[in-house]
């Protein structure tokens, strides 16, 4: 690949998103390209912990405050998956990424 690529697939809850994800990043590997997979809240293990602070119920956060969680995952996303993949030259495909936090 001369170019590095990156998708993001957008949606509500359960509308497909990593079906889609799944399905393409099989494709494109059965074309030969290097693929990296990964998702937004979670794709870090510092991701995985926001998440569960954004997934608990019992956590009562404001929403300011639920909006820079999510930000710092995606700080996190960016700088230890996606950009390292890029500059690889592989094809990221992410299950979510900034179109979420519109």
């Amino acid at each position: 690949m001369e170019e590095p690529l990156f998708i993001s697939f957008e949606g509500i809850d359960k509308s497909g998103k990593s079906s889609q994800v799944k399905l393409l990043a099989e494709y494109l590997e059965k074309m030969n390209y290097e693929v990296v997979k990964t998702c937004e809240p979670g794709g870090t293990r510092v991701g995985q912990k926001i998440k569960l602070i954004l997934l608990r119920p019992s956590s009562q956060i404001s929403s300011i405050s639920e909006f820079f969680l999510y930000l710092a995952d995606r700080a996190e996303h960016v700088r230890q998956v996606i950009k390292l993949a890029l500059e690889a030259r592989k094809i990221v495909i992410s299950d979510r990424f900034s179109d979420a936090t519109v």
